[in-house]
């Protein structure tokens, strides 16, 4: 393999703590905003609230995991995931990650034994994470906020100890507080067209061009040719509407020359054609008078030739 991978790349950064603990109550109150948890793609038109919160999802086995997220309308995302399986394009395929499937609901819960992770490992697309140890990268896959969590009653309850709220900061994370919005009102645009602003800006400053800068030429530009001849609009016109009787009556005398010329050489072609015909009428009617001459003295006989043109031959 060319220049293949190598062991010492740079392969992770380090984030400040408090950073990460800021990117994962972000993604832990953007799967709570509807929307976004919609434009991630994840199908949940049935669901009754947001955050989802189920008290009752450590089942013993899958199939009755399956029937109480049935019960709160999550089979449409699970259905999703489950016709999303392909096969990986590339060489991936070949690295022991033949398929590709898209990411369904994740299970956030407080349970100290496996039985709810047993149960949900069978499930496409789901994932499970304890709360005590939230992960950015399955709360925002590939970066995206948004993800569909569903959670259960005690890891609900265990979110403000974990992350504080904003009258105290939180009880696990050592002087983690979470962030306070700067604005209490995020609408910039009701914010700036709002009376209390608009009165005290001042009006907005319009430049005015005293004279025009550029000399235009009067040949070409119509505006200025007009303004320095007031005439020259009209001449303009009368000159287009000269042209156009000009052309209209060339057009006539051409096409009464192309006509007398066709009927003048019709009359030719025809005369000549006639006389044509009347010579040919001529050339006959002499030959039967001949022909008639001599049978009339009964020296022509048909097929016969007579002596002088045997003498001739």
């Amino acid at each position: 393999m060319f220049a293949p991978l190598k062991i010492w790349r740079k392969w992770h950064r380090r984030v400040n703590i408090t950073q990460r603990r800021h990117a994962v109550a972000a993604a832990l109150a953007a799967s709570a905003v509807t929307p976004l948890v919609m434009a991630r793609g994840h199908q949940v038109n049935n669901i009754p609230e947001f955050p989802l919160v189920i008290n009752n999802l450590a089942q013993p086995n899958t199939k009755s995991l399956l029937a109480v997220l049935k019960s709160f309308g999550v089979d449409e995302d699970l259905t999703k995931v489950r016709s999303s399986r392909s096969i990986r394009s590339g060489h991936g395929r070949y690295r022991n990650s033949k398929y590709v499937l898209r990411k369904g609901p994740l299970i956030v819960h407080d349970e100290d034994n496996d039985t709810l992770k047993r149960s949900a490992r069978n499930l496409p697309g789901v994932d499970t994470c304890n709360v005590n140890r939230l992960n950015i990268l399955q709360l925002a896959p590939g970066g995206h906020l948004g993800r569909f969590v569903i959670f259960t009653e005690g890891a609900f309850r265990k979110l403000n100890k974990i992350f504080g709220t904003n009258r105290y900061a939180s009880l696990e994370k050592s002087g983690y507080h979470l962030n306070r919005s700067v604005m209490t009102c995020a609408d910039l645009a009701r914010i700036i067209n709002s009376d209390q602003v608009q009165s005290k800006l001042r009006e907005t400053r319009v430049n005015v061009r005293s004279h025009d800068k550029t000399k235009k030429n009067p040949l070409k530009n119509a505006a200025i040719r007009n303004r320095l001849n007031p005439f020259a609009k009209q001449q303009k016109t009368l000159l287009a509407a000269q042209e156009a009787d000009r052309a209209k009556a060339r057009q006539a005398a051409l096409k009464a020359k192309k006509s007398a010329a066709t009927k003048a050489g019709f009359k030719t072609r025809t005369e000549r054609y006639q006389a044509l015909q009347q010579g040919l009428k001529d050339s006959f009617k002499a030959a039967e008078d001949i022909i008639a001459e001599e049978e009339r003295q009964g020296n022509y006989v048909p097929g016969e030739t007579s002596e002088e043109e045997e003498d001739a031959e």
